[in-house]
């Protein structure tokens, strides 16, 4: 059980060291579209939360598991929000005349 733990450990600890170090090589330029498409990526993350939530057997596995969906689905919700924001950078403003045509 100790040496489960630990290796689990040491797998998240060097998935943080060689994040942090793919992260801090790419340019501040290319951060933002990057985040959004590995965000919307973590739909797979939901995906395992609901596989695991079928194995949980305990309040306590039920909760870790409503827990990972919540912070998983946040951040598929964020990816999606951060490139509507992106793209919205590209559109060209709108004048007050197209504004009030548009209303009427």
């Amino acid at each position: 059980m100790i040496e489960t733990l630990f290796g689990n450990l040491a797998i998240f600890v060097l998935s943080l060291l060689v994040g942090f170090e793919v992260i801090s090589k790419i340019p501040t330029t290319l951060h933002t579209p990057m985040m959004s498409g590995a965000n919307a990526i973590h739909g797979v993350v939901i995906v395992g939360a609901i596989i695991t939530a079928s194995a949980a057997d305990s309040p306590a596995g039920y909760a870790l598991t409503f827990v990972a969906a919540a912070f998983a689905t946040a951040n598929v919700l964020g990816g999606y929000v951060v490139t509507d924001r992106m793209l919205k950078m590209f559109t060209k403003p709108r004048t007050i005349t197209e504004s009030v045509e548009d209303a009427s």
